[in-house]
């Protein structure tokens, strides 16, 4: 069995963003910090090098893989903020309609920078995605 790459480090997260080089992309992580954790009620925790989680989930796959992940997060990658958790909830579609700017790949969404969307609509997908993942729904 093979073990998942992006595991909760003991790295600082708050240190981690701080420490991004673009400006805009730095500031927006700060926000996303302190807005994730709000939401979340939780600490954030690194997952991997480059991803900011906040809570966990476990998941098993039929082919008998399983690991945890982060429930809600994001990356401030260059191109773009990468956020997890964000997309599967019942809610998603109808909230991602009104969200603002955005693509969506596979279970990420990717904003250039907060300024595109609404704030107020990304809060409550970070809510919706934090309960969908952190309830046994998604486990059905």
């Amino acid at each position: 069995m093979s073990q998942n790459k992006t595991r909760v480090t003991g790295a600082s997260a708050t240190e981690f963003v701080e420490a991004v080089e673009h400006p805009v992309r730095r500031a927006d992580g700060l926000r996303l910090l302190e807005m994730m954790g709000t939401v979340t009620g939780e600490e954030p925790r690194m997952w991997g090098e480059s991803i900011v989680g906040f809570g966990s989930y476990h998941y098993r796959y039929a082919t008998g893989h399983e690991g945890d992940a982060a429930a809600v997060g994001f990356s401030p990658r260059k191109a773009s903020l990468s956020l997890y958790g964000l997309s599967s909830a019942p809610e998603a579609d109808q909230l991602l309609s009104r969200l603002g700017k955005h693509k969506l790949g596979a279970g990420c969404l990717y904003i250039n920078k907060l300024a595109d969307v609404d704030v107020e609509v990304l809060t409550e997908l970070v809510r919706a995605g934090y309960r969908y993942y952190t309830t046994e729904a998604h486990h059905s």
